[in-house]
């Protein structure tokens, strides 16, 4: 089965149009290459508010996996997690946990990402740093279980 996913940037200079997003088509193309169907990145501005209404557009859309790359440090203005959270129905904390374990593997500060992952639905929703390492180190750690996720989700066998 081929699942729709989509990517939104979260950055108040990509959504003022100041800087590029580098992050979210990194993303884009990682799930376009895993077999998803995909279209271009959002791109929302800071704060939990525009987080959470993105989210919730891209599940009424249809998306079964959301990948949000930016607003997961510890600035004012990162709010993704918050956003992220009150989409939610249950955490999924083993993907955060090995993203920011890769993350500090490769940067001490990959350490300092706050963000989540979990369930909306029938939807995985994970949250990535804003920069191109960051998203290109993490796309590899949810594709490797993304489809197992949503399978699980359709009823699908554990194995």
């Amino acid at each position: 089965m081929r699942y729709t996913a989509a990517v939104i940037t979260v950055s108040d200079r990509s959504a003022a149009g100041t800087r590029v997003d580098a992050g979210g088509p990194l993303a884009v193309s990682a799930l376009r290459e895993a077999g998803f169907a995909c279209g271009d990145a959002s791109v929302v501005p800071d704060g939990a508010e525009s987080v959470e209404t993105a989210l919730r557009s891209a599940l009424a859309a249809g998306a079964r996996l959301i990948v949000t790359t930016g607003g997961t440090g510890v600035g004012p203005r990162d709010r993704t997690p918050e956003g992220t959270r009150r989409v939610l129905d249950r955490e999924v904390p083993g993907i955060a946990e090995e993203l920011r374990r890769r993350g500090a593997e490769v940067l001490p500060a990959g350490m300092l990402t706050r963000g989540l992952a979990g369930m909306a639905g029938e939807a995985l929703i994970v949250n990535l740093p804003g920069s191109p390492g960051g998203v290109r180190d993490g796309m590899p750690v949810i594709l490797s279980v993304a489809a197992h996720v949503l399978s699980q989700v359709d009823g699908g066998d554990h194995g």
